[in-house]
């Protein structure tokens, strides 16, 4: 079964605010929330839906992604997006605490997220160059990036052997401390991150050597980046939790990749087809012959017809590049120039000049022939 569009699912418009979406993400949650629907399979099922169409549309990378490519986006080859059906309600409250935080009054599902603060890894950008033939069937590239990791000593946490913690005493280990006043139209209740801890729920005691607390350390690492076939100059993609790692554990940052095309030596990229100049002598548009045209798999020979004009554009079905969110690929487009020689010698002047009041030598389109711009328009279309 197809999945269902990310702005329907949260009932939203293709151009609405990020707090719009938040919004009605919060909507959604509040109106599916497990504690609220207990044993309904098909509200945990929208909850968990509105939870994968936010993660997406919330990030302005991933939103970009799927505006452009659909769900089709959203898979291995971009590194992934949404949850794909596979994370758990704890890791829905874990990375969306923030949005029930404000809600005490629901019961205790709200209090899975127990408003604890999940650190969250910065992202990183990098730029890989592609060439038009490793566009054309899609490629594994290896990078090395200089990344914060998780700190092997302490585990990630900071602390010393992984385990020198005390819960804080402010919060008593909730990351948040309450606060009760009293307004006019009742008491209200908020909630906030604890300033002692930071919304961690817990202090370190004594910190790890390595990472002095931090729980992360600067190293290279190679990454594998599957690149589909078909990408552009330009386009983005995105490895989820390859970034950066949290700081004393959480959530990893993003790796985001930007593709630069390298230019081709011989053809020139327009969409999914090629372009491709050749110029013929002024015997070989007068007799016809058959030439050699180079295309990204090798050599291609075409036939030039007895008589041809210069301008005249030959299509090679299929002989372009493929479309990262369609089928098939483009062709490659050959444009004729008929070669007009800059020296002549004396002998050869004679000669032309001889030809030059030929019958045969004169212009006579043939009626109805299409102009210059009419052909390209046709090729184009």
């Amino acid at each position: 079964m197809s999945k269902r569009d990310y702005y329907e699912i949260l009932g939203v418009s293709r151009n609405a605010t990020p707090e719009e979406i938040k919004k009605a993400y919060r909507q959604k949650a509040l109106k599916y929330h497990p504690d609220k629907n207990p044993g309904d399979a098909s509200a945990e099922t929208k909850f968990k839906e509105a939870a994968e169409a936010y993660e997406v549309l919330s990030n302005a990378d991933k939103k970009a992604r799927y505006d452009q490519f659909g769900h089709a986006g959203m898979g291995n080859n971009f590194g992934g997006g949404g949850f794909g059906g596979g994370m758990s309600m704890d890791d829905i409250f874990s990375q969306f605490g923030d949005i029930f935080g404000g809600f005490g009054g629901f019961g205790s599902g709200f209090g899975r997220s127990t408003g604890r603060r999940v650190n969250k890894g910065t992202n990183l950008r990098i730029k890989v160059k592609l060439s038009l033939e490793e566009i054309l069937t899609g490629v594994e590239k290896k990078v090395k990036v200089s990344k914060f990791v998780s700190c092997k000593s302490c585990k990630g946490t900071g602390a010393k052997d992984g385990g020198a913690f005390h819960t804080c005493s402010t919060c008593n280990g909730m990351g948040r401390v309450t606060r009760v006043t009293n307004t006019f139209l009742g008491q209200m209740q908020t909630a906030t991150t604890c300033p002692t801890c930071g919304g961690e729920g817990k202090t370190i005691t004594d910190k790890c050597t390595v990472c002095y607390g931090n729980g992360i350390v600067k190293e290279d690492e190679v990454i594998s980046i599957n690149i589909p076939a078909g990408v552009a100059e330009g386009m983005q993609l995105s490895l989820n939790g390859k970034g950066n790692a949290a700081a004393r554990g959480g959530v990893p940052g993003d790796l985001i990749v930007l593709v630069e095309e390298v230019p081709h030596e011989k053809l020139i990229r327009d969409g999914s087809n090629l372009l491709y100049d050749h110029y013929i002598t002024f015997t070989q548009a007068v007799l016809g012959d058959t030439i050699e045209v180079p295309t990204l798999e090798g050599k291609a020979r075409i036939k030039i017809d007895a008589g041809t004009q210069g301008g005249k554009v030959l299509r090679l079905k299929g002989k372009g590049l493929p479309s990262v969110n369609a089928y098939g690929r483009g062709d490659l487009l050959v444009n004729i120039n008929v070669w007009t020689p800059q020296n002549v010698s004396r002998e050869e002047k004679t000669m032309l000049e001889q030809l030059a009041h030929s019958p045969n030598f004169q212009p006579s389109p043939r009626k109805g022939e299409k102009s210059f711009f009419e052909r390209m328009k046709d090729v184009f279309n």
